[in-house]
């Protein structure tokens, strides 16, 4: 399976510290995300966090085919 590499930035400032994951653009927008939305991580086992967001999107229903 083929993903999207990204890689995890640790910031370091006084008393704390903290660690940073951007991911692309083409992912954002795939996913639709948008500014300030809530979303949240759920450790799945140590190799697979789920990203997950907090309020569902409504799915998406398939059109049905037109007829001439």
């Amino acid at each position: 399976m083929e993903g999207y590499p990204v890689r995890i930035q640790r910031v370091q400032r006084t008393g704390t510290c903290s660690y940073y994951v951007n991911f692309p653009v083409a992912l954002a927008q795939a996913i639709q995300a948008s500014k300030a939305e809530q979303w949240q991580w759920l450790l799945e086992d140590k190799n697979t966090l789920v990203f997950q967001r907090l309020k569902p999107l409504p799915a998406r229903t398939p059109k049905a085919p037109s007829t001439p």
